[in-house]
């Protein structure tokens, strides 16, 4: 018999693994004040597999730490409320509005799994800028950073934010796609049937 949660945890921290590894180790390209990196894709890979709460968590925990370890720790707060609300939405769209665990139609699955990923890593270009103004407006006020971080939301984010999500939700998505089936088979995440 096997234990959901214990399953759930174990696969969260693998997530949370991998999220640092995307960021920490893969090359990434730094642009105009934005890393080009993985470790987002790792976030929504995980809440299509686990669901948006352990999804979230295991990208937040995760790239917060490759944050603090590579030498960013300001920023780590922000990382950790970013990556979970990029989870939130993910799991959100996927499992609970989708409900893809519930559907053996590969081209549902996909299909939503796009649309998941797109509105987890969109909802991102807004939301970190915006979170990084008032984050060095009013809780740690930084006129130069807080100016910076307004352009960046005026602009609708910075090329790189944009490649950044475009990128890292192609890699989950194919990432999702290829595991699922495997994973499901090896009855390591659950599949409802709905006959």
């Amino acid at each position: 018999m096997r234990n959901d949660n214990i399953t759930k945890l174990t696969i969260s921290g693998l997530m949370a693994a991998l999220c640092y590894v995307g960021y920490a180790v893969f090359p990434a390209i730094n642009a105009n004040s934005t890393k080009v990196h993985l470790g987002n894709a790792f976030v929504v890979l995980a809440a299509l597999l686990i669901g948006g709460l352990y999804g979230g968590l295991s990208g937040a925990i995760g790239l917060a730490l490759a944050d603090i370890l590579s030498g960013y720790a300001e920023s780590s707060p922000r990382t950790f409320i970013t990556k979970l609300v990029i989870g939130l939405i993910v799991g959100l769209v996927a499992h609970k509005i989708a409900k893809i665990s519930e559907s053996h139609d590969n081209a549902y699955v996909i299909r939503w799994s796009i649309i998941a990923a797109v509105a987890g890593l969109g909802f991102n270009c807004v939301f970190e800028p915006t979170l990084k103004y008032v984050w060095y407006t009013l809780l740690t006020p930084n006129a130069e950073k807080a100016t910076a971080a307004i352009d960046a939301l005026v602009a609708v984010t910075t090329y790189a934010t944009i490649i950044n999500a475009v990128i890292n939700a192609v890699a989950s998505v194919i990432l999702f796609n290829a595991l699922r089936p495997v994973l499901y088979k090896a009855n390591l995440i659950p599949l409802r049937h709905t006959n």
